[in-house]
């Protein structure tokens, strides 16, 4: 299958940033030029640019996305919301690439049935195609959490649309909702890289109270929402720096 990736940055450690549900790697433009070696930003698969899949669950998301990380230098992976949870899988080693450190940024750690059943169900919803741009960017910037965030004609808007004969879509696989919930336990149990998990304090997907009870190392970022990156992505520099210290350097 074909992951769309951006690639830059100078020779060094390298980080890898996943986005969340509904969004695309651009979301960690700011992230990304802070970082002082390589960095690795992929749209998830059924994402963006980056092909569908046939079925969507945590191990095919982290197949797909595992050879778009580097071996040739050590590696930080951070990833927000589903991509957290993709980032402590590729913590394990078990896809091939290793990491150092992986970090696991406002995932959503307890799943009541109901918020399940609703995630079941958009799964199951034909792909709405909106007569105009700005319909289709309204609800894609509702889908990743980025309403009010991100204005409807900003770039990083531009990869989560698709625009054809009939009007615009989304880029996001609906299908893409059916994960589930992730085993946080069996997943922090698994890795063989350092874990960190983060959260910011008014992240009401990801309370910090719900991060302290499955990790001991647990940041919570003062005053910042569950889109922190995209909120004030100054604030996670102290976060990058505790992660590249993770690898030695």
């Amino acid at each position: 299958m074909t992951v769309h990736v951006r690639r830059g940055g100078p020779d060094g450690p390298a980080l890898v940033l996943l986005h969340g549900l509904g969004a695309t790697g651009d979301v960690w433009r700011a992230v990304a030029d802070a970082w002082p070696g390589r960095w690795v930003v992929p749209d998830l698969p059924g994402h963006g640019r980056s092909a569908p899949l046939p079925e969507y669950t945590y191990d095919s998301l982290a197949t797909a996305l595992a050879p778009v990380v580097p071996t040739d230098r050590p590696v930080v992976v951070l990833g927000h919301s589903l991509g957290g949870v993709l980032a402590l899988a590729l913590g394990s080693g078990s896809y091939g690439p290793s990491a150092g450190a992986v970090c696991g940024l406002g995932v959503k750690v307890r799943w009541t049935g109901q918020e399940l059943a609703k995630a079941a169900e958009l799964a199951d919803r034909p792909v709405k195609v909106f007569a105009t741009r700005d319909e289709a960017a309204e609800r894609a910037l509702k889908v990743a959490g980025l309403w009010q965030l991100v204005a409807a004609d900003s770039p990083l808007v531009d990869d989560a649309l698709v625009e054809s004969a009939d009007g615009w879509r989304l880029a996001l696989d609906p299908r893409a909702y059916a994960v589930g919930a992730p085993d946080m336990t069996a997943l922090i149990t698994a890795s063989k890289a350092r874990v960190v998990l983060a959260a910011g304090a008014r992240d009401p997907m990801c309370p910090p109270e719900h991060l302290f009870a499955v990790a001991v190392d647990s940041v919570v970022l003062p005053g910042l929402g569950h889109n922190a990156h995209v909120e004030k992505p100054d604030a996670l520099a102290p976060l990058l720096a505790r992660l590249r210290a993770c690898l030695g350097g």
